[in-house]
């Protein structure tokens, strides 16, 4: 074994803070981030971002570590107080949007590091080593979210605390989609893990293989449950796909060093707002979901379709 090789971290202790990597660029929503973080696009009245932090906060994470980037500073103006605007709406007596303005500030402890250059997602993740120590922590990707009625962190949260290895999660993807992912080859989870859920055992990773060359059709999604030995290997990771230091690549580094690697398949509904077309069936799965909006747009909605077929 390697003498980088990985230790793992005491049983039963559960990582308490999360990193969002936001320092992206969002090409595929020009011109509309050229200004506006995409992670700030509202689904409905709330933004992406805010979604994802409550999704932490929902599993009892309430230190989120925000990894932006230039001209992204209005992410953390998000997750502040506006005291004028408080003071208008209290003076108008609107206690609900009262309520809603205050929420975000309510939410999680908010900090944020800067990543000078976009330089991978493995490198994002590097830039938190500093205010996450050597403990384990979750990763959420600023792009997605989960229905918080079907959750997915606590059983990873779980997981990761009794293997204390990377702990990551997979949904099942049609076969021409493995060229878009990271895919896993797995095998049977050890007995004392497999009340968790679907567990499996990850035995090796490989970034967007094309179809023939995909070990499964188990594709990773954008939430992590790292040891804080991950911080090691990603200094050691040379640039991979694209030319940029990849998370992946950090993490097979540390299976291949003995690392226990686990990942729980999740089959819950899941929100992927990275590209216009997931973005906009987001929109329209929560708006049909409110009760406020949902009967009347569902309605609008039906008979708009209808007039184009």
């Amino acid at each position: 074994m390697s003498e980088h090789a990985a230790t793992t971290l005491p049983s039963g202790r559960r990582a308490v803070k999360a990193v969002i990597p936001a320092a992206g660029l969002a090409t595929r929503f020009l011109p509309a981030t050229k200004a506006v973080p995409k992670e700030l696009l509202p689904v409905v009245d709330r933004p992406v971002l805010q979604y994802i932090v409550e999704e932490a906060a929902a599993a009892g994470i309430s230190d989120v570590l925000l990894i932006t980037g230039r001209g992204k500073t209005s992410m953390i103006d998000h997750f502040d107080r506006q005291p004028y605007l408080e003071a208008r709406l209290e003076e108008k007596g609107d206690q609900e949007r009262l309520a809603a303005v205050r929420r975000p500030s309510q939410i999680a402890d908010i900090y944020a590091c800067r990543q000078h250059e976009p330089l991978g997602l493995g490198h994002a993740v590097g830039v938190g080593e500093a205010h996450v120590g050597d403990e384990a922590f979750a990763v959420l990707l600023g792009d997605e979210f989960v229905d918080l009625a079907e959750p997915l962190l606590p059983a990873m949260l779980e997981l990761q605390a009794r293997t204390g290895g990377i702990v990551l999660s997979f949904m099942e993807v049609a076969p021409e989609e493995t060229k878009r992912y990271g895919i896993a080859s797995v095998a049977d989870p050890e007995p004392e893990v497999a009340d968790i859920g679907e567990v499996v055992r990850v035995t090796g990773l490989v970034e967007k293989p094309a179809m023939e060359d995909a070990p499964s059709n188990l594709a990773v999604l954008g939430r992590y449950i790292l040891p804080g030995t991950i911080f090691d290997a990603i200094k050691r990771t040379k640039p991979g796909s694209g030319g940029e230091i990849q998370l992946t690549d950090a993490m097979a580094l540390l299976l291949s060093e003995g690392t226990p690697v686990h990942g729980i398949v999740y089959r819950g509904t899941r929100y992927d707002t990275g590209m216009p077309l997931g973005y906009l069936q987001a929109v329209v799965q929560i708006a049909s979901q409110r009760e406020d909006l949902g009967p009347a747009f569902t309605s609008w909605l039906r008979d708009f379709v209808g007039t184009r077929t």
